[in-house]
């Protein structure tokens, strides 16, 4: 997958699981694929569309999670 389309998210225990869900359904609803790995200050979440990648920006910031472009 292409890393411009990739945010580092700094969240852990319930609150991780929280996005991995709605990283799930931002997916879904676009029928597109993500992924989600460990990265070295954070949790790396890779969507194939830059549109998806930053709906998902707006969703962390309304759960108040800092999230970074890579």
């Amino acid at each position: 997958m292409a890393s411009e389309h990739c945010l580092i998210v700094r969240a852990a225990g319930k609150q991780l699981d929280l996005l991995r869900g709605e990283a799930f359904r931002i997916a879904k609803a676009s029928q597109l694929g993500w992924s989600t790995d460990r990265a070295d200050v954070g949790t790396r979440f890779c969507f194939e569309d830059a549109k998806a990648k930053n709906e998902f920006a707006v969703v962390c910031d309304n759960f108040g999670v800092a999230s970074k472009d890579i």
